[in-house]
Protein backbone atom coordinates (compact mmCIF):
# COMPACT_ATOMS: atom_id res chain seq x y z
CA UNK A 1 0.00 0.00 0.00
CA UNK A 2 1.68 3.37 -1.08
CA UNK A 3 1.92 6.23 1.52
CA UNK A 4 -0.89 9.11 1.36
CA UNK A 5 1.34 12.08 0.31
CA UNK A 6 1.01 15.04 2.51
CA UNK A 7 -0.39 18.26 1.16
CA UNK A 8 2.13 20.59 -0.05
CA UNK A 9 2.63 24.41 2.25
CA UNK A 10 4.85 27.23 0.41
CA UNK A 11 4.92 30.45 3.11
CA UNK A 12 7.47 32.87 3.56
CA UNK A 13 8.36 36.39 4.55
CA UNK A 14 9.87 39.28 3.35
CA UNK A 15 13.35 40.05 4.65
CA UNK A 16 13.46 43.44 5.51
CA UNK A 17 13.90 43.14 9.32
CA UNK A 18 13.19 40.92 12.33
CA UNK A 19 9.08 39.86 12.79
CA UNK A 20 6.95 40.91 15.17
CA UNK A 21 3.82 39.84 17.09
CA UNK A 22 1.72 40.54 14.31
CA UNK A 23 3.70 38.11 11.83
CA UNK A 24 3.71 35.27 15.24
CA UNK A 25 -0.52 35.49 15.80
CA UNK A 26 -0.79 35.83 11.43
CA UNK A 27 1.10 32.74 10.39
CA UNK A 28 4.10 31.99 12.41
CA UNK A 29 2.30 30.19 14.66
CA UNK A 30 0.00 28.12 12.53
CA UNK A 31 3.27 27.14 10.67
CA UNK A 32 4.31 25.83 13.68
CA UNK A 33 0.97 23.15 13.82
CA UNK A 34 1.18 22.52 10.06
CA UNK A 35 4.90 21.21 9.67
CA UNK A 36 3.86 17.92 11.36
CA UNK A 37 0.62 17.61 8.91
CA UNK A 38 1.90 19.02 5.74
CA UNK A 39 5.20 18.87 3.96
CA UNK A 40 5.80 22.85 4.23
CA UNK A 41 8.52 24.99 2.59
CA UNK A 42 9.28 28.68 3.82
CA UNK A 43 11.02 31.02 1.85
CA UNK A 44 12.90 33.65 2.84
CA UNK A 45 11.80 36.21 0.64
CA UNK A 46 14.92 38.23 -0.22
CA UNK A 47 14.22 39.00 -4.13
CA UNK A 48 10.74 40.12 -3.15
CA UNK A 49 12.43 42.40 -0.76
CA UNK A 50 14.42 44.37 -2.97
CA UNK A 51 11.14 45.16 -5.18
CA UNK A 52 10.65 47.80 -2.97
CA UNK A 53 14.39 47.98 -1.14
CA UNK A 54 16.29 47.77 -4.24
CA UNK A 55 18.13 51.03 -2.81
CA UNK A 56 18.88 49.00 0.53
CA UNK A 57 20.24 45.72 -0.71
CA UNK A 58 22.40 45.48 2.40
CA UNK A 59 19.39 45.99 4.37
CA UNK A 60 17.49 43.01 2.55
CA UNK A 61 20.84 40.86 3.20
CA UNK A 62 21.17 41.54 6.38
CA UNK A 63 17.80 40.62 7.67
CA UNK A 64 17.85 37.06 5.90
CA UNK A 65 19.43 35.80 9.08
CA UNK A 66 17.30 37.74 11.12
CA UNK A 67 14.23 36.54 9.93
CA UNK A 68 15.58 32.74 9.68
CA UNK A 69 16.39 33.36 13.53
CA UNK A 70 12.65 34.42 13.82
CA UNK A 71 11.56 31.16 12.25
CA UNK A 72 13.97 28.92 14.75
CA UNK A 73 13.25 30.47 17.53
CA UNK A 74 9.48 30.32 17.04
CA UNK A 75 9.69 26.36 16.63
CA UNK A 76 9.92 25.62 12.98
CA UNK A 77 11.54 22.79 12.66
CA UNK A 78 14.20 22.15 9.34
CA UNK A 79 13.72 18.63 10.54
CA UNK A 80 9.88 19.55 9.75
CA UNK A 81 10.18 22.43 7.45
CA UNK A 82 12.32 22.90 4.57
CA UNK A 83 13.45 26.84 4.93
CA UNK A 84 15.10 28.26 1.70
CA UNK A 85 16.68 31.56 0.47
CA UNK A 86 14.42 32.90 -3.14
CA UNK A 87 18.02 34.33 -4.70
CA UNK A 88 19.35 31.15 -4.45
CA UNK A 89 17.06 28.92 -6.52
CA UNK A 90 17.50 30.42 -9.83
CA UNK A 91 14.30 28.87 -11.12
CA UNK A 92 12.02 31.07 -9.54
CA UNK A 93 13.51 33.95 -11.36
CA UNK A 94 13.35 31.33 -14.51
CA UNK A 95 9.56 30.73 -14.61
CA UNK A 96 8.95 33.93 -13.79
CA UNK A 97 10.09 35.60 -17.22
CA UNK A 98 8.21 32.34 -18.22
CA UNK A 99 4.87 33.37 -16.81
CA UNK A 100 4.82 37.02 -17.62
CA UNK A 101 3.97 36.06 -21.26
CA UNK A 102 0.84 34.64 -19.79
CA UNK A 103 -0.37 37.56 -18.45
CA UNK A 104 -1.16 41.35 -18.95
CA UNK A 105 0.15 44.80 -17.85
CA UNK A 106 -3.55 45.41 -17.37
CA UNK A 107 -4.48 42.38 -14.99
CA UNK A 108 -0.87 43.38 -13.08
CA UNK A 109 -2.37 46.33 -12.47
CA UNK A 110 -6.17 45.34 -11.41
CA UNK A 111 -4.97 42.75 -8.61
CA UNK A 112 -6.85 44.72 -5.17
CA UNK A 113 -3.34 43.46 -3.56
CA UNK A 114 -1.20 45.04 -5.79
CA UNK A 115 -3.47 48.29 -6.15
CA UNK A 116 -3.26 49.29 -2.79
CA UNK A 117 0.26 48.60 -2.00
CA UNK A 118 1.31 51.16 -4.99
CA UNK A 119 -1.05 53.32 -3.32
CA UNK A 120 0.15 52.60 0.16
CA UNK A 121 3.62 53.44 -1.21
CA UNK A 122 2.91 56.24 -3.63
CA UNK A 123 4.74 55.40 -6.10
CA UNK A 124 1.95 56.96 -8.23
CA UNK A 125 3.55 55.54 -12.24
CA UNK A 126 6.95 55.58 -10.80
CA UNK A 127 6.11 51.52 -9.85
CA UNK A 128 9.09 49.55 -10.11
CA UNK A 129 8.64 46.61 -12.39
CA UNK A 130 9.14 44.05 -10.20
CA UNK A 131 6.98 45.10 -7.53
CA UNK A 132 3.90 45.59 -10.57
CA UNK A 133 5.01 41.96 -11.37
CA UNK A 134 5.15 40.05 -7.97
CA UNK A 135 1.73 38.28 -8.88
CA UNK A 136 3.41 36.18 -11.27
CA UNK A 137 6.46 36.31 -8.90
CA UNK A 138 4.53 34.43 -6.65
CA UNK A 139 2.75 32.71 -8.81
CA UNK A 140 6.22 31.19 -10.04
CA UNK A 141 6.95 30.59 -6.06
CA UNK A 142 4.07 28.77 -5.29
CA UNK A 143 3.62 26.56 -8.18
CA UNK A 144 7.47 25.60 -8.50
CA UNK A 145 6.74 23.69 -4.83
CA UNK A 146 3.87 22.21 -6.18
CA UNK A 147 2.02 23.66 -3.26
CA UNK A 148 -1.58 23.32 -2.92
CA UNK A 149 -1.97 25.20 0.40
CA UNK A 150 -0.73 28.65 0.82
CA UNK A 151 -1.35 30.57 4.39
CA UNK A 152 -1.76 34.19 3.60
CA UNK A 153 -3.92 37.22 5.18
CA UNK A 154 -6.80 38.02 3.76
CA UNK A 155 -5.69 41.00 2.01
CA UNK A 156 -3.73 38.11 0.12
CA UNK A 157 -5.82 36.11 -1.45
CA UNK A 158 -6.21 38.18 -4.87
CA UNK A 159 -3.14 36.99 -5.58
CA UNK A 160 -3.77 33.21 -4.93
CA UNK A 161 -6.64 33.58 -7.36
CA UNK A 162 -4.33 35.29 -9.72
CA UNK A 163 -1.46 32.33 -9.90
CA UNK A 164 -4.71 30.19 -9.61
CA UNK A 165 -5.45 32.15 -13.52
CA UNK A 166 -1.95 31.40 -14.65
CA UNK A 167 -2.11 28.04 -13.35
CA UNK A 168 -5.17 27.07 -15.37
CA UNK A 169 -3.87 29.03 -18.64
CA UNK A 170 -0.11 27.07 -18.69
CA UNK A 171 -2.16 23.84 -17.98
CA UNK A 172 -4.70 24.80 -21.11
CA UNK A 173 -1.35 25.99 -23.44
CA UNK A 174 0.39 22.79 -22.27
CA UNK A 175 -2.63 20.45 -23.19
CA UNK A 176 -2.57 18.09 -19.58
CA UNK A 177 -2.72 19.30 -15.60
CA UNK A 178 1.12 20.36 -14.81
CA UNK A 179 0.64 22.48 -12.03
CA UNK A 180 -2.08 21.94 -9.16
CA UNK A 181 -4.39 25.06 -8.14
CA UNK A 182 -3.50 26.50 -4.74
CA UNK A 183 -5.90 26.97 -1.94
CA UNK A 184 -5.25 30.09 0.24
CA UNK A 185 -6.05 29.35 3.99
CA UNK A 186 -6.17 33.07 6.41
CA UNK A 187 -5.76 33.01 10.15
CA UNK A 188 -8.93 33.04 12.56
CA UNK A 189 -7.49 36.39 13.84
CA UNK A 190 -7.26 39.47 11.14
CA UNK A 191 -4.46 41.29 11.13
CA UNK A 192 -2.90 42.52 14.49
CA UNK A 193 -3.16 46.55 14.78
CA UNK A 194 -0.36 48.16 15.71
CA UNK A 195 0.37 49.19 19.49
CA UNK A 196 -0.48 52.91 18.97
CA UNK A 197 -3.84 52.31 17.13
CA UNK A 198 -3.05 51.97 13.31
CA UNK A 199 -4.80 49.15 11.07
CA UNK A 200 -1.53 47.45 10.90
CA UNK A 201 1.27 46.40 12.71
CA UNK A 202 4.53 47.46 10.65
CA UNK A 203 8.24 47.79 11.41
CA UNK A 204 8.19 50.68 8.88
CA UNK A 205 5.98 52.50 11.05
CA UNK A 206 7.68 51.72 14.33
CA UNK A 207 4.33 50.24 16.20
CA UNK A 208 5.49 46.81 16.13
CA UNK A 209 6.43 45.07 18.58
CA UNK A 210 9.61 42.76 17.83
CA UNK A 211 9.91 38.95 18.42
CA UNK A 212 12.59 39.94 20.62
CA UNK A 213 11.38 42.51 23.05
CA UNK A 214 12.27 42.72 26.35
CA UNK A 215 9.98 42.44 29.20
CA UNK A 216 10.03 46.33 29.48
CA UNK A 217 10.00 47.41 26.12
CA UNK A 218 6.34 44.92 26.14
CA UNK A 219 5.33 46.77 29.07
CA UNK A 220 6.03 50.29 27.87
CA UNK A 221 4.34 49.31 24.76
CA UNK A 222 1.22 47.83 26.15
CA UNK A 223 1.08 51.30 28.37
CA UNK A 224 0.65 53.16 25.39
CA UNK A 225 -2.23 51.08 23.80
CA UNK A 226 -5.37 52.62 23.15
CA UNK A 227 -8.52 51.76 24.56
CA UNK A 228 -11.66 53.80 24.92
CA UNK A 229 -10.87 57.46 24.98
CA UNK A 230 -14.19 58.05 26.97
CA UNK A 231 -13.73 55.30 29.19
CA UNK A 232 -12.27 58.59 31.68
CA UNK A 233 -13.11 56.60 34.97
CA UNK A 234 -13.26 53.11 35.91
CA UNK A 235 -16.99 53.42 36.89
CA UNK A 236 -18.00 54.33 33.37
CA UNK A 237 -19.14 52.02 30.69
CA UNK A 238 -16.74 51.06 28.35
CA UNK A 239 -16.73 50.40 24.45
CA UNK A 240 -14.98 47.05 23.22
CA UNK A 241 -15.03 47.58 19.85
CA UNK A 242 -11.86 49.27 18.39
CA UNK A 243 -10.47 48.81 22.02
CA UNK A 244 -6.91 47.60 21.03
CA UNK A 245 -6.00 45.73 23.89
CA UNK A 246 -9.19 44.06 23.76
CA UNK A 247 -7.85 42.98 19.97
CA UNK A 248 -4.61 41.78 21.75
CA UNK A 249 -6.57 39.87 24.47
CA UNK A 250 -8.66 37.98 21.67
CA UNK A 251 -5.20 37.27 19.73
CA UNK A 252 -3.25 35.93 23.25
CA UNK A 253 -5.03 35.25 26.01
CA UNK A 254 -5.77 31.39 26.28
CA UNK A 255 -8.69 31.72 28.73
CA UNK A 256 -11.43 32.26 26.16
CA UNK A 257 -14.41 32.79 29.28
CA UNK A 258 -12.03 35.18 31.84
CA UNK A 259 -11.95 37.20 28.37
CA UNK A 260 -15.20 37.13 27.73
CA UNK A 261 -16.59 38.09 31.38
CA UNK A 262 -14.18 41.06 31.29
CA UNK A 263 -15.48 42.35 28.02
CA UNK A 264 -18.64 42.19 29.78
CA UNK A 265 -17.35 43.99 32.62
CA UNK A 266 -15.73 46.52 31.28
CA UNK A 267 -19.01 47.57 28.71
CA UNK A 268 -20.77 47.73 32.18
CA UNK A 269 -18.43 49.45 33.94
CA UNK A 270 -16.16 49.10 37.11
CA UNK A 271 -13.18 47.70 35.01
CA UNK A 272 -10.41 50.22 34.61
CA UNK A 273 -7.91 49.83 32.03
CA UNK A 274 -4.94 49.54 33.68
CA UNK A 275 -6.50 46.45 35.10
CA UNK A 276 -6.90 45.12 31.42
CA UNK A 277 -2.92 46.57 30.42
CA UNK A 278 -1.34 44.40 33.52
CA UNK A 279 -3.27 41.22 32.26
CA UNK A 280 -1.87 42.25 29.31
CA UNK A 281 1.50 42.50 29.53
CA UNK A 282 1.98 39.33 31.69
CA UNK A 283 0.87 37.32 28.85
CA UNK A 284 2.65 38.96 26.26
CA UNK A 285 5.54 38.65 28.54
CA UNK A 286 5.00 34.67 29.09
CA UNK A 287 4.75 34.88 25.20
CA UNK A 288 7.48 36.28 23.79
CA UNK A 289 9.83 35.22 26.86
CA UNK A 290 10.64 31.56 25.28
CA UNK A 291 11.33 32.85 21.97
CA UNK A 292 13.43 35.91 22.93
CA UNK A 293 15.73 33.42 24.76
CA UNK A 294 15.76 30.76 21.89
CA UNK A 295 16.19 33.30 19.79
CA UNK A 296 19.19 34.76 21.51
CA UNK A 297 21.18 31.04 22.19
CA UNK A 298 20.51 30.36 18.30
CA UNK A 299 22.20 33.86 17.18
CA UNK A 300 25.48 32.41 19.02
CA UNK A 301 25.36 29.62 16.70
CA UNK A 302 25.47 31.51 12.70
CA UNK A 303 27.65 28.72 11.57
CA UNK A 304 24.59 26.31 12.05
CA UNK A 305 21.88 28.50 10.54
CA UNK A 306 24.10 28.48 7.38
CA UNK A 307 24.26 24.65 7.34
CA UNK A 308 19.79 24.91 7.78
CA UNK A 309 19.76 27.38 4.56
CA UNK A 310 22.43 25.38 2.84
CA UNK A 311 20.28 22.29 3.42
CA UNK A 312 17.18 24.15 2.60
CA UNK A 313 18.75 25.30 -0.77
CA UNK A 314 19.44 21.88 -1.69
CA UNK A 315 16.48 21.16 -1.48
CA UNK A 316 14.45 23.37 -3.07
CA UNK A 317 16.41 23.19 -5.74
CA UNK A 318 15.52 19.94 -6.41
CA UNK A 319 12.36 20.14 -6.74
CA UNK A 320 11.80 23.75 -8.30
CA UNK A 321 14.46 22.66 -11.17
CA UNK A 322 12.39 19.57 -11.75
CA UNK A 323 8.86 21.89 -12.09
CA UNK A 324 10.85 24.27 -14.39
CA UNK A 325 12.38 21.54 -16.39
CA UNK A 326 8.58 19.87 -17.33
CA UNK A 327 7.27 23.48 -17.75
CA UNK A 328 9.67 24.25 -19.72
CA UNK A 329 9.09 20.63 -22.03
CA UNK A 330 5.60 21.07 -21.72
CA UNK A 331 5.54 24.32 -23.71
CA UNK A 332 7.44 22.67 -26.20
CA UNK A 333 10.61 25.29 -26.15
CA UNK A 334 14.31 24.61 -27.60
CA UNK A 335 16.55 22.29 -25.10
CA UNK A 336 19.90 21.39 -25.41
Amino acid sequence: MRPVSRPVILTGDRTTGPLHLGHYIGSLKSRVELQHTHKQYVLLADTQALTDNADHPDKVRRNVLEVALDYLAVGIDPALSTICLQSALPALAELTMLYLNFVTVARLERNPTIKEEIQARGFGRDIPAGFLCYPAAQAADITAFRATVVPVGEDQTPLIEQTNELVRRLNRQIGRSVLPEARAITPLIGRLPGVDGRAKMSKSQGNALPLSASDDEIAAAVQRMYTDPDHLRASDPGRVEGNVVFTYLDAFDPDREAVAELKAHYQKGGLGDMVLKQRLTIILQATVAPIRERRAALSRDVDTIMDILRTGVQRGREITEQTKDEIVAGLGLFSL
